[in-house]
């Protein structure tokens, strides 16, 4: 498990939160001069449902790098 800011998840990661565990869908994007960061996920249980996460750019992200998993 990693801890990196939000602008450096990479799409397949899997974000993992106290409301669940999530899979990156789309690249990170900035909104409000790069203050925040804009992510589309979609939780692992329920795949059809995309939505999009946000993060203030400072904050700390703990996801499972796909690449990290595949090499075990």
């Amino acid at each position: 498990m990693l801890v990196v800011l939000p602008i450096q998840i990479k799409v397949r990661d899997r974000i993992v939160d106290e409301t669940g565990e999530y899979e990156v869908v789309g690249p990170p994007y900035t909104t409000n001069e790069g203050r925040n960061v804009h992510i589309r996920v979609r939780r692992i249980t329920n795949a059809d449902l995309p939505t999009v996460r946000t993060w203030g750019a400072h904050e700390r992200v703990a996801v499972k790098r796909a690449s990290l998993e595949e090499d075990k």
